[in-house]
């Protein structure tokens, strides 16, 4: 009798705690105000960003082999591009020809395709002329912007993580032409020749060794898709004087990391090092790597498929947190830093499953929001950040 009475007492408290922790849950991810931009299809990635010229952010995903443009405030649709084949899985977006709007810039993964969507001058009216800036990358399943060669503009980074074509199991970088609309394929320089084996996902830009010069990292998720025995692990380039020369010398951050795909460089703890934040968006959790020996502390262990990251200051207080949206889960999150490298997780929204994720001012209130492309929810969202200053 009193072991009956003990183990419903056990099934009691393990009742209350579940539900005590579901309300936390909810009652976390109530301040954050889910926006629908677009429903009813699968979407991988997503950018938001004055495309309009009316000063109000805008949206341009890539989902059933078109890019779409949502103009804000009510997510008006324009298709800029419906050529078959564009098919996206990670998008960037600056101003590639210096006229002084942003431009989009796609990738497709393999065959691998790089190519930008020019802004016309009314470009609610007319064309967005594409061009393709590199086909020789395979497998190209992240870009980043980031000024490489410090020259005061924006370059652009890219994987090409299939282990077939010229530059298999490589990183490279592209530096924009002085004439993009005349130049069919950009200059590429390739930092990781042959060394970025097991599929590599996203990158990471920053001075890691305090020399002055930006160096990249990335991360491979191994697994049954990978040739066996590689991925599974987190690394960073060391830029040589001239980023554009062979010489970037690759430095292991950590391996036996099973689904690693996010990794940024930031200075988590505020000690003056450069760290890394990072997460297996293939597999489970969110880490920080501490510099210099690259200790790794856990910031969420568990949430699964937290294929998406941003390391940035999400509250304003001076330090860098991360945020994501684990597509296993269906959990969006961001991760409050004290400045010394502990977090305290706070849930954005559920049942919001992504690939993508970009932390973005979207309703130009001074704080970062989360802009979301839905995956297997089938959507794009954004959540409002609830900062109050």
């Amino acid at each position: 009798m009193k072991t009956s009475y003990r183990n419903l007492l056990l099934v009691i408290a393990v009742l209350a705690f579940a539900m005590n922790r579901s309300a936390n849950l909810q009652a976390q991810a109530s301040p954050w105000k889910k926006h629908i931009v677009h429903e009813g299809v699968h979407t991988v990635t997503a950018v938001g960003g004055n495309f309009s010229g009316d000063e109000l952010p805008d949206v341009i995903s890539n989902s059933g082999g078109k890019t779409r443009l949502f103009v804000a405030p009510n997510w008006k649709e324009i298709i800029l591009d419906e050529t078959p084949g564009y098919d996206c899985i990670h998008s960037e977006s600056f101003d590639v020809d210096d006229d002084g709007d942003l431009d989009f810039i796609g990738a497709r993964y393999s065959p691998g395709l790089i190519f930008w969507l020019e802004q016309p001058e009314k470009p609610l009216e007319q064309k967005w002329t594409l061009r393709v800036l590199d086909d020789q990358l395979n497998g190209i399943h992240g870009l980043l912007k980031g000024d490489v060669d410090l020259d005061g503009k924006f370059d652009l980074i890219a994987n090409s993580g299939q282990p077939k074509g010229p530059f298999h199991n490589s990183v490279g970088w592209l530096r924009v032409p002085s004439d993009p609309r005349a130049t069919s394929q950009w200059d590429r320089y390739i930092p990781a020749l042959h060394d970025a084996p097991g599929l590599s996902h996203y990158m990471g830009i920053g001075d890691v060794n305090g020399d002055g010069r930006p160096d990249i990292a990335t991360a491979a998720k191994g697994g049954p898709q990978a040739d066996p025995g590689t991925g599974e692990w987190f690394a960073w380039w060391e830029a040589p004087a001239d980023p554009r020369k062979n010489g970037w010398n690759k430095h292991l951050i950590a391996d036996n990391q099973p689904g690693a795909t996010n990794i940024h460089p930031a200075d988590v703890n505020g000690d003056g090092k450069v760290d890394f934040i990072a997460s297996r968006g293939h597999g489970r959790g969110v880490v920080w790597f501490e510099a210099p020996d690259w200790k790794i502390h856990v910031i969420h262990p568990t949430l699964m498929e937290p294929h998406c990251l941003a390391a940035v200051d999400m509250d304003g207080d001076g330090d860098i947190d991360a945020a994501t949206c684990a597509y296993g889960d269906k959990i969006a999150a961001w991760f409050e830093n004290d400045g010394k490298g502990n977090f305290t997780t706070h849930v954005v929204g559920t049942d919001q499953a992504a690939y993508d994720l970009r932390a973005f001012d979207m309703d130009n209130d001074g704080d970062l929001d989360l802009l979301i492309a839905g995956q297997a929810s089938q959507n794009v969202v954004w959540f409002a950040n609830p900062r109050v200053e």
